[in-house]
């Protein structure tokens, strides 16, 4: 068997970076406490997709697969991975979980891995002359003999058309889920729209460049010749995502120096003849209060965090850049509401609107429940009757014949935004 040596140029380094930087990025959101979100699970799981797609890139570009016959196709089944990967990732972070019977998209992947098999077990022979075919057509076939009948399905000349329409097809299906959400939250499309929402758009139409370019580049090429360029653009796209998640990191948010901070004064202890509020003597200055209430009114604005299903009050103190113990005070002293209050208050608000929204009649009310972050459509009814004095069926059917009760939710949601 004819072998050629080892072939490296600036292509070939620009696949190797996407590729650590593709590792790192799945170990990264599948370890500690991000892997316990299900959203970065699926973003893990496609980075790793990605990297095992490019590997394989690298290995036949380089001609290092002479030397790893055994490695030949090993990344075609992870092909049906990286659409649904990225469909997933895009669902749960607009709901919070993985899609209904999620298993059956990964039916492709079932199919192409028992297929696998057929080429998988087979002379090294029959691997050289696989490779050599698709990246050195130059080269002659050696003489062999297969030990099992290759490509059961017939399925497997197409493999690029089918990786093409797989990334095609649940990029649409991603697109039409962030375009449900827009219309739910009243957006055109076009507007302006909470900072995660648009980022997920955005991301989400830049990924739909990867089918468009395999259906430019492959037919341009003699079978996998023209692959390292769709690795460069696999590695943009990682690098790209690296970009949004140092962007988002609160590692690199100005804040004021650790070393300037000063130690919060000591409160001596109560006195029993002088009772006072759980937070009458409070270690935050009026500046960083008006600084951070500010800063929650934009985040609202922005994001509506408070229809994120595990919103806790530590992460969302992270967001506004202080403790959970001050956030906690601040909500208590400036606006009466425990935190929990608070979470409640936005949640029903956001509810009556979307029951009242001729756009969302097609809605369950189970379905609203969990569109404003509610787990529980229990735990939904019970804050609905306690801040409206109704149950949400009968919210909307008073809302829909112009007669719906005053709504104490929205006015505290209101009166929560004004204050400063």
């Amino acid at each position: 068997m004819q072998t050629l040596p080892v072939h490296l140029d600036l292509f070939a380094l620009i696949i190797l970076l996407g590729i650590a930087q593709g590792l790192f990025l799945g170990v990264f959101f599948l370890t500690g406490e991000r892997g316990r979100n299900v959203a970065n699970r699926c973003l893990g799981w496609f980075m790793l997709a990605l990297a095992a797609v490019t590997s394989e890139i690298f290995l036949c570009y380089t001609n290092y697969m002479f030397r790893l016959l055994e490695l030949v196709d090993f990344s075609e089944p992870v092909n049906f991975t990286v659409g649904p990967l990225f469909f997933f990732y895009v669902f749960a972070r607009l709901h919070g979980r993985l899609p209904r019977r999620w298993g059956w998209h990964l039916l492709p992947l079932g199919i192409w891995m028992v297929n696998a098999l057929t080429w998988f077990y087979q002379p090294i022979e029959f691997k050289y002359d696989s490779y050599v075919d698709s990246y050195h057509p130059e080269l002659p076939f050696v003489p062999t003999q297969h030990y099992l009948t290759e490509d059961f399905t017939g399925l497997r000349d197409y493999v690029s058309e089918l990786t093409m329409l797989s990334c095609l097809v649940y990029i649409i299906l991603a697109l039409i889920e962030i375009r449900r959400t827009y219309s739910r939250q009243g957006l055109s499309w076009r507007q302006s729209a909470p900072a995660r929402l648009a980022q997920l758009r955005n991301l989400t139409l830049l990924n739909l460049s990867f089918p468009i370019l395999i259906g430019l580049v492959k037919p341009q090429f003699y079978e996998d010749l023209g692959d390292y360029i769709l690795a460069c653009h696999v590695t943009a796209l990682i690098y790209v995502l690296s970009f949004l998640v140092m962007r988002g990191s609160d590692f690199y948010k100005v804040e004021e120096p650790l070393e300037s901070r000063r130690e919060p004064v000591p409160v001596e202890p109560e006195s029993p003849a002088e009772p006072r509020k759980k937070y009458e003597k409070s270690a935050l200055s009026e500046e960083v209060e008006e600084a951070v209430l500010a800063k929650l009114n934009r985040l609202l604005e922005s994001d509506k965090p408070f229809l994120q299903p595990d919103l806790s009050l530590p992460r969302l103190a992270q967001q506004l850049n202080t403790s959970p113990h001050h956030l906690s005070q601040l909500l208590n002293d400036r606006l009466g509401q425990s935190f929990f209050d608070w979470l409640a208050t936005h949640r029903i608000a956001e509810a009556q609107r979307l029951l009242r929204d001729p756009a969302t009649t097609n809605l369950k009310i189970d379905e609203i429940a969990e569109r404003v972050g509610y787990n529980s459509p229990s735990a939904f009814h019970t804050a609905f009757k306690r801040l409206i004095g109704q149950t949400p069926a009968q919210y909307r059917e008073a809302a829909g014949t112009g007669s719906a009760t005053p709504e104490p939710a929205e006015a505290a949601s209101s009166r929560s935004a004004r204050t400063s």
